[in-house]
């Protein structure tokens, strides 16, 4: 099963500079334009015949021009909404920065999820979809930089705890494949559509 992972476009919070997370933005006209080019590629080049969704606006959004363009069935998930930061959600970055020294236990933003508790629910929901997807042979997930972190850790069955980090972009792809003898990352964080016009 081949597993495309999608990150939604551009949001409003990048424009505002502020910490996004659990803050629920939309897209922007940009970010809409970023989910068309990203839709016509994926159709072109590796259309997916079932798509699982964020229901945060930046995602859902991302993810309902995805699914027009193929003309699959989507379905959204709560468990794949980004990381909930607490009280940090919507603050800005200038005045609050990213709480890079919180130990793995320790919540975001004072009642937000830790970083074990945000993995945990990675793990947790992408069991989930690869048993419910399992009759499929490709599928999309379309949701946001930080889940998408979370699921790449549990592919790649990484412990809890390390310092290895995954970039994604505005609609950036990476493809995912479980064969019969192996786990593949076909690719990472392509965001080569947004270069052309489709």
């Amino acid at each position: 099963m081949q597993i495309l992972l999608i990150r939604h476009g551009e949001s409003e919070a990048d424009l505002l500079n502020v910490h996004e997370g659990s803050a629920d933005f939309p897209l922007t006209e940009e970010g809409i334009v970023q989910a068309k080019k990203m839709a016509a590629r994926v159709k072109g080049e590796f259309p997916p015949q079932f798509i699982w969704a964020s229901t945060f606006k930046r995602a859902s959004k991302t993810a309902a021009i995805l699914a027009e363009e193929i003309g699959c069935p989507i379905e959204y998930v709560a468990e794949l909404r980004e990381h909930e930061n607490g009280d940090l959600a919507g603050k800005p970055l200038e005045e609050i920065p990213y709480p890079w020294g919180l130990l793995p236990h320790e919540k975001f933003g004072g009642y937000g999820e830790s970083a074990m508790e945000f993995r945990a629910r990675g793990e947790q929901i992408f069991s989930v979809i690869k048993e419910a997807s399992k009759n499929y042979e490709r599928i999309a997930i379309v949701s946001h930089g930080g889940m998408i972190s979370r699921i790449i850790e549990s592919f790649l069955e990484l412990p809890f705890v390390h310092n290895v980090f995954f970039k994604t972009g505005d609609t950036g792809i990476h493809l995912l494949e479980y064969t019969d003898k192996s786990r593949l990352v076909v690719f990472s964080n392509s965001t080569t559509h947004l270069e052309y016009s489709y």
